[in-house]
């Protein structure tokens, strides 16, 4: 293929996000700067790799895309994992802020941030738990992410990543599956929430039609169940622009997360890349360290 190919092939659907997608891995160093719109980063070449796969998920009962982006090429076994869970109608290849490729391997070049990686996994618009008999995207991020790093070499020994992200419908995930995480024993390391979903009307949120009732959402809204995350860290970022911005002050006030970021913005990448940096700082800081 030639580089104008893999560059059309890469970027073909993926509206404004910052994933360059390939069957199997590319090294793409010199091509983030045309996809990102933006320069390149000051690595050296082939210092990157975004890998693109077809999994099948059990608990989905479906294919689903599994998006890797990795650091570099070179990785040690068991290399930290952030998901990264996307918004409401989106999936594994738009999950991404555009910016988040290149300011990861940025940071953990000059080393700002350990290095680590983002995966991301088609969940369906169901809000991230089964609203659909058969259809569990929080039991596979839970009972077959591990599965699927362990056998990539990713993440912990068992294959668990240490943190997850998600932006709107991905956020209200990310803190929900923070929760499961914690109630299992086994907690995250850090959950990072970009504007994130929080509703606090349920004739808005009833318009999703991700929960079969009131009750349901009750049960599972992050805002009603601050407590069950326990001492988790955790990051939320939202726009004042928002339509999300009141159940994210809200969230801010209960849970008083490590991080409150409250700035001008709305709900759409100009706001998310912006804070790129800020949220690769925050996960970094909590990267665990291996002996």
């Amino acid at each position: 293929m030639t580089r104008r190919s893999v560059l059309m092939a890469g970027t073909a659907g993926l509206a404004t996000t910052g994933l360059v997608l390939a069957t199997g891995a590319l090294p793409v160093t010199n091509l983030i700067g045309d996809v990102l719109d933006t320069s390149a980063p000051a690595v050296g070449p082939n210092e990157v790799v975004i890998k693109y796969e077809r999994v099948y998920s059990q608990c989905r009962k479906r294919d689903v895309d599994m998006v890797t982006i990795l650091p570099n090429r070179v990785r040690p076994q068991e290399l930290p994992v952030c998901l990264m869970l996307h918004g409401l109608h989106g999936n594994a290849r738009r999950a991404a802020p555009t910016g988040l490729a290149r300011h990861l391997i940025e940071m953990s070049a000059d080393g700002t941030i350990p290095p680590f990686a983002f995966v991301a996994l088609d969940g369906g618009d169901n809000y991230w738990h089964e609203n659909q008999r058969g259809d569990n995207s929080m039991a596979m991020l839970l009972d077959e992410v591990p599965r699927w790093m362990r056998e990539r070499g990713l993440g912990d020994a068992q294959g668990v990543p240490f943190a997850c992200a998600g932006i709107s419908m991905g956020g209200f995930g990310a803190l929900l599956y923070g929760r499961r995480r914690n109630e299992a024993g086994h907690p995250a390391q850090a959950i990072a929430a970009i504007s994130p979903g929080l509703l606090t009307s349920w004739r808005e949120m009833s318009t999703r039609k991700a929960f079969k009732d009131t009750a349901e959402w009750a049960s599972l809204d992050p805002l009603r169940n601050v407590d069950k995350l326990g001492s988790t860290p955790v990051g939320i970022w939202c726009g004042t622009e928002d339509h999300f911005i009141e159940g994210a002050r809200k969230f801010i006030k209960l849970a008083k997360p490590e991080v409150a970021y409250t700035g001008p913005g709305g709900h759409g990448d100009p706001f998310y890349k912006r804070i790129v940096p800020d949220v690769l700082a925050f996960l970094g800081k909590h990267v665990p360290v291996n002996d």
